[in-house]
């Protein structure tokens, strides 16, 4: 049976997340879902977990890599799947998020659609829920921000046909830049329900994040240099208020 969704997970010495990803995943799995494992050559112990579970993953391969964007095109590469979604090796899914989107892809005209996202759920070292992210795709607001929840999205696979796999000059917000390659043209719907959980802080969340989302709306926006610079020191504005409130 040819497979729906095709999860791929980019592991790089994950051995203190990787069994939780696993956990969330492998209960849900059945034959219209196959799980793809690319690791980065970890030397933690990753592989050994990784070994645990060879009989749920349909293809795993371990070898170095240019980072998180490079594993998942190799991902990419091998999927079967008419839709693939993307996991880091510290988020989770929420239990029944894969049955949602089945019974969604199931009930809703989807044949023309690129892109299906969904809410997830931030949370703190605690595990505790800080917020929660995502909202429908509008290109007006799109354009300024990434407001969606990337993590655990659908993409359709020959979306990648069309507009080129990850570019790897974008090692932190390479989602954004992709999704906004089609502009006004990228067709998207909108799954009003939790899906999956992340971790907040790491690189993701940094002034070179900030600039890095500034240059690729510099690239794909149709927004004018001012606003695009004005977006941007807001953001920082932002980004240093935060830091600075946590600090107490």
């Amino acid at each position: 049976m040819t497979p729906i969704i095709s999860i791929i997970i980019a592991t790089y010495n994950a051995s203190s997340t990787i069994r939780n990803c696993l956990e969330s995943i492998v209960l849900q799995l059945n034959d219209s879902i196959e799980l793809l494992v690319i690791d980065g050559g970890s030397t933690d112990g990753t592989q050994l977990i990784l070994n645990e579970y060879l009989s749920k993953i349909n293809y795993y391969i371990s070898e170095r890599d240019c980072g998180i964007y490079d594993a998942w095109n190799k991902g990419i590469s091998q999927a079967q799947g008419d839709w693939i979604l993307f996991l880091g090796a510290d988020d989770t899914l929420e239990p029944e998020a894969l049955a949602k989107y089945c019974v969604f892809l199931n009930t809703n005209n989807v044949s023309s659609v690129d892109f299906i996202c969904a809410k997830n759920s931030y949370l703190d070292k605690h595990g505790q829920v800080l917020k929660i992210i995502g909202v429908p795709w509008q290109w007006e607001q799109f354009q300024r921000s990434m407001k969606l929840a990337h993590v655990a999205s659908l993409h359709r696979r020959t979306l990648f046909q069309e507009v080129g796999p990850y570019d790897l000059r974008f090692a932190i917000c390479g989602d954004y830049e992709l999704l906004l390659r089609k502009k006004d043209r990228l067709r998207c719907l909108f799954v009003d329900t939790c899906i999956a959980r992340m971790s907040t802080g790491g690189i993701s969340f940094s002034m070179w994040a900030l600039w890095e989302a500034h240059q690729i709306r510099r690239l794909h926006s149709k927004l004018s240099i001012v606003t695009l610079v004005g977006i941007y020191l807001w953001q920082v504005f932002l980004f240093l208020r935060h830091k600075m409130l946590h600090l107490f």
